[in-house]
């Protein structure tokens, strides 16, 4: 499946039962040089149910989150009582910026997740998977690593064919690769290599460039404040 629009669907945000019935802020930043993440997916549920599970192949839901940034299959239907709050769309969040989420009743729920496509990648993506909301009230930081989908070839061409990355926002990346690969060994959700990138504009083997586009794990900082 390959989804052309870069923009998520909003889905519904269906509240729950007030049994577990913690008030958290959710703050997000941005720690990568050249990097820009898709408007993120805040979601607190069960931990009966998972956005994503790394060393498993990718559901639909998170193929399309992961090359196109699109959250219209991670609807809540698709989780048990879920808390979704999602960003504007089309509002990137850029290096170095934060998100802040506040007074997120999470119901019923007792774990976190957040994801968001990296852009430029071609099925990047950043990911907290899970994570045990604590019960005492408190600050409480989190580093979180970028991901690959393992649906998609890691070409590092941007624009022009489905299999190639959507878009880069920033602005930074060339034109005219040839593709640093057609095909990739783990089409598991993995730890995500990051990219190649090269030095030149109009040529060479990859789109991306390699000064400001590289970058190794985390990619992101998440600080939690339960009230």
């Amino acid at each position: 499946m390959k989804i052309t629009s870069i923009l998520p669907a909003l889905p519904l945000a269906l509240l729950s039962s007030m049994s577990f019935a913690q008030t958290i802020d959710v703050e997000v930043t941005n720690l990568t040089h050249g990097l820009q993440f898709t408007p993120l997916l805040i979601s607190a549920h069960t931990d009966a149910s998972k956005l994503f599970e790394v060393g498993t192949e990718a559901n639909a839901a998170l193929e399309a989150l992961a090359e196109t940034g699109s959250y219209g299959l991670l609807d809540a239907a698709k989780l048990t009582d879920t808390v979704n709050d999602l960003g504007q769309a089309g509002v990137f969040l850029a290096p170095g910026d934060t998100r802040m989420v506040t007074n997120l009743d999470t119901g019923s729920n007792d774990v976190l997740s957040i994801v968001s496509m990296l852009l430029p990648t071609n099925d990047g993506f950043m990911g907290l998977n899970s994570w045990s909301i604590p019960e005492a009230a408190g600050t409480y930081t989190v580093y979180v690593n970028a991901y690959d989908a393992g649906t998609e070839a890691n070409n590092e061409i941007i624009g022009g064919d489905d299999v190639n990355i959507p878009g880069d926002p920033g602005g930074l990346g060339g034109t005219g690769a040839t593709g640093v690969t057609t095909t990739e060994n783990n089409d598991s959700v993995h730890i995500h290599r990051g990219s190649i990138g090269d030095t030149l504009e109009t040529a060479g083997v990859s789109d991306l460039n390699s000064r400001v586009h590289r970058w190794l794990n985390p990619v992101a900082k998440v600080v939690v404040t339960v009230k």
